[in-house]
């Protein structure tokens, strides 16, 4: 299970970093799912859906349709393919059915699923990139409570714009690995990947050992960030939390 986690990791972010990083890449570390308080998983419990942002933990598994009861699009259980749990980000409320975004969608586009294979759960934290400016804030509510520079993806290979989701937060043991010091996963993928190429196409926010590359085009449309930017969003950031990014 954990081979296959590490494989799946190295595949997906490899249009993050350059060639010759991915030739000496080091695969992140898979997290270990961490069982929820029952105070955590009372959906009923007023306090817990009192955030901005609407989250949903999937806890048996469901089809994802493209619309409520329409079309099954995939099958989908309670871990990510990194081994996190299974949380989106709620968009829409629509009679017993949730939009989500998913990475098994394309940008742009979302998921439906059905209300009671999940938990609600909700956060009032959000993630707002500038591409232009090269800047990422974390924000609580409308306050920015932390302001990073980051790398965007170079011209013919741009970070997308959109919304997106958090999947899945990586640590990253190798301090070799051209993923610096953690992985942020999002739903989204990238769409101007170099021709040819044969890695993954997620989409993250991500450390580099080369910190001096932050705040500049040299992406293949990954986000990259300073290690301990990276680390605060680690450790304040839910699974399930909002990501926009403009132009």
């Amino acid at each position: 299970m954990r081979v296959r986690s590490l494989l799946l990791t190295s595949l997906l972010f490899a249009g993050c970093g350059t060639a010759a990083a991915q030739d000496r890449a080091e695969v992140p570390t898979t997290p270990v799912p961490k069982p929820r308080s029952q105070a955590q998983a009372t959906q009923d419990d007023p306090a817990s859906l009192s955030g901005r942002h609407l989250t949903a933990e999937v806890i048996s598994r469901t089809w994802m349709r493209r619309t409520p009861n329409g079309r099954k699009i995939r099958l989908v259980g309670q871990e990510t393919e990194f081994g996190s749990r299974h949380t989106l980000a709620v968009t829409a409320r629509k009679d017993g059915w949730l939009r989500v975004h998913t990475p098994v969608m394309p940008n742009g586009r979302s998921a439906w699923i059905p209300e009671h294979r999940v938990t609600l759960d909700s956060t009032n934290f959000s993630i707002h990139v500038d591409r232009s400016a090269r800047r990422l804030e974390l924000r609580v509510k409308d306050d920015v409570v932390h302001t990073m520079r980051v790398a965007i993806g170079r011209p013919g290979n741009e970070t997308p714009l959109g919304s997106f989701g958090v999947t899945d937060k990586i640590t990253i043991t190798n301090p070799a690995s051209p993923y610096g010091c953690c992985a942020v996963a999002l739903t989204g993928h990238q769409t101007k990947l170099v021709p040819g190429w044969i890695g993954g196409d997620r989409l993250a926010i991500h450390g580099t050992p080369v910190e001096a590359s932050v705040g500049k085009p040299v992406s293949l449309g990954c986000l990259r960030a300073r290690g301990a930017d990276l680390r605060i969003l680690m450790r304040r950031v839910p699974l399930g939390t909002p990501v926009f990014i403009r132009a």
